[in-house]
């Protein structure tokens, strides 16, 4: 143990001129002690050089012996972390005063141990280590409550004030995340000590242990509104990296957003994983797994098929798009005794037990029904279209509607041409020479893929046009993730999947099917995920989720010679009714956009419906005019 031995007088002359002769000056100080010079001070201790009354010798003594005890302890004598506190970090003082040099021993041996320094930042060159500066939140503020400690009692620093959070975060969620890494505090005499971190009365006392304990399990409080602001920002920073091909910073930012998407809840969490995982197989470009977005295997499109059937369960959009459709052709076929349905995406017929069965309670009777579905290949090489088929014949023959049926596999719409489409002419009677068959074309979400395949669309167009159909029914989803620059088609998307998602949230199912819909709902969420994951991280003819909005669909429509046919009030009305019938509606909305109807959650549409027919075509215009006199 070190010691700085200091001159106890100034002057040289008081040590007998022998400034640097400590002998000398101690002999002195002898003579001084046995001459009585000093009053009340030890004769023996101050030979020796040290000033010590003789009515402090008892107290000095203890203090010696604790300092005996505390200094020649096993514990203590191991203790490296002290002895290197002692020996550079302390002040000693003069030990001719021995009192006064006891008493400042024992302080430094009862003094709390130095804080731990934090560990020294990773190198700037470490790409694993990039640190961003993201926007900081505008409102949000970091906030630091008091923590209970396992036995219970809550605990703060005696020298900080309480900080409570504020009102305006009183809603948030709040995340609560230990830290990282600690340094050990080596055990030593003071962890032993009891020490007095609360700011409660004495008696809440806890030891050093339990202290140590507390501090290795630090507790930070994030307002989950701001980190959700900060992983938005994280998002696009990531996406513009990407434009800009900047894998590395990139790479290091979607590690970020993982720990940011931890903080958040609900759907706000599920968005922001899909967009990282379809980010970060963007920049690694890893091979995808079976049945990923840009998968365009067979087993993908029965994979999809299922999906599709729980989004249907879960959400009112299919519903919508395939009421609103059906009520602009039965709208169509008015009149008409002999009709024909060509359904572009067949998967699980869900759509036409409806039309079947509004077809049976037409006024004059039901007419003649004649039904072409259109799908994809199935793995297992099975026939679903036929099953479905048959399943329809079996309602239609209940509700004694005349029906026929022909399902028709193709791997594209643009391989298709007009006369796969009418087939060959149906027999049966007089009927047929007396009144022609009229047909109406339907697309469920399925155009926008085609534009993957340049000419593919407009292939498929002028076929329609080639079958001369008194309607085409088309619902596609509201919202333009075709755009050349990466970043803007990113952010589209992500607002827009983001409020889907906030509608599969807020749109619980219907109570008798509480049980069903919480699986619904999280296929509902694959089936959307799917679609992110296309939209991101696939480009070329693999990136088929290219979803355009009403405008860009009226200009297609237009160039390829078909005009725009208004769905009745009576779609937007029944359609209104419906969504009531769903949870009970709110939140959803249904809006008329020149002569289209659009469903969507609060003020964002997100899909919508429209009818076309082909322009300077008789038949249509004949078929309009029934329409509009029936």
């Amino acid at each position: 143990m070190k010691r700085e031995h200091q001159e106890a007088a100034a002057g040289g002359d008081r040590r007998g001129g022998g400034g640097g002769n400590w002998y000398a000056a101690a002999e002195q100080e002898k003579g001084k002690a046995l001459m009585g010079t000093d009053d009340g001070v030890d004769e023996l201790l101050a030979a020796l050089g040290y000033k010590v009354r003789s009515s402090d010798m008892a107290d000095v003594a203890q203090k010696l012996e604790q300092l005996e005890m505390a200094m020649g302890s096993s514990a203590a004598a191991n203790d490296d972390a002290l002895l290197a506190h002692l020996a550079f970090d302390t002040v000693h003082y003069n030990p001719s005063d021995l009192s006064n040099w006891v008493d400042n021993i024992l302080s430094e041996l009862n003094a709390p141990p130095p804080l731990p320094q934090p560990p020294p930042p990773p190198p700037a060159d470490d790409p694993l280590s990039l640190q961003f500066d993201l926007p900081p939140a505008v409102t949000e503020q970091y906030t630091i409550g008091t923590v209970d400690l396992p036995d219970g009692s809550p605990c703060k620093p005696a020298d900080v004030d309480e900080l409570q959070p504020e009102a305006s975060t009183a809603s948030s969620g709040w995340l609560i995340s230990q830290s990282g890494h600690q340094p050990e505090v080596a055990k030593s005499l003071r962890d032993r000590k009891r020490l007095k971190v609360c700011s409660s009365p004495p008696s809440s006392t806890i030891t050093a242990d339990a202290a140590t304990a507390a501090a290795a399990q630090q507790v930070v409080i994030v307002d989950s509104q701001e980190a959700g602001i900060r992983l938005v920002h994280a998002l696009m920073a990531c996406a513009e990296a990407v434009q800009k091909e900047n894998l590395k910073a990139a790479g290091a930012i979607v590690k970020q957003i993982s720990v940011l998407a931890a903080s958040q809840g609900g759907a706000m969490r599920k968005v922001a994983g899909y967009f990282a995982e379809a980010l970060a197989r963007r920049i690694y470009r890893p091979q995808p797994p079976r049945g990923m977005g840009c998968s365009s295997t067979v087993e993908s499109a029965a994979l999809d098929d299922m999906l599709h059937h729980h989004f249907y369960e879960s959400c009112p959009y299919l519903k919508f798009a395939h009421f609103t459709a059906n009520q602009a052709i039965l709208e169509a076929f008015a009149g008409f005794r002999r009709v024909h349905v060509v359904d572009f995406g067949m998967r699980q017929g869900l759509q036409w037990p409806a039309l079947l069965q509004a077809l049976a309670l037409r006024q004059g009777g039901p007419p003649s029904f004649r039904l072409t579905g259109i799908g994809p290949p199935q793995p297992d090489n099975s026939d679903a279209l036929q099953e479905v088929g048959w399943k329809l014949a079996q309602l239609a023959k209940t509700i004694r509607v005349d029906f026929r049926y022909r399902g028709f596999v193709a791997a594209s719409l643009a391989d298709l041409d007009p006369y796969m489409l009418l087939g060959p002419e149906a027999d049966g009677g007089g009927v047929e020479d007396d009144e022609p068959e009229v047909v109406a074309v339907n697309s469920i979400l399925e155009l926008h893929r085609l534009l993957a395949r340049p000419g593919a669309l407009e292939k498929v167009l002028g076929t329609i046009r080639a079958v001369r159909p008194v309607i085409v029914t088309v619902v596609e989803q509201e919202a333009n993730h075709n755009g050349r620059a990466f970043l803007d088609r990113f952010t589209e998307a992500l607002h827009y999947y983001s409020t889907m998602f906030d509608s599969l949230e807020g749109g619980a199912s219907p109570p008798a099917a509480v049980e069903v819909g919480g699986h619904d709902q999280a296929m509902a969420e694959i089936y959307l995920g799917r679609q992110i994951y296309n939209v991101v991280a696939c480009e070329g003819a693999e990136r088929t989720e290219r979803h355009e909005t009403l405008p860009q669909w009226r200009a297609r429509m237009s160039r390829t010679g078909f005009d725009s046919v208004p769905i009745g009030s009576n779609a937007f009305k029944q359609a209104s009714m419906l969504l009531a019938l769903f949870s009970g509606g709110e939140g959803y909305r249904v809006e008329e956009n020149d002569g289209c109807l659009t469903l969507g959650w609060h003020t964002r549409p997100l899909i919508a419906t429209s009818a076309w027919r082909a322009a300077g075509d008789p038949l249509s215009t004949s078929a309009s005019c029934r329409t509009a006199s029936s």
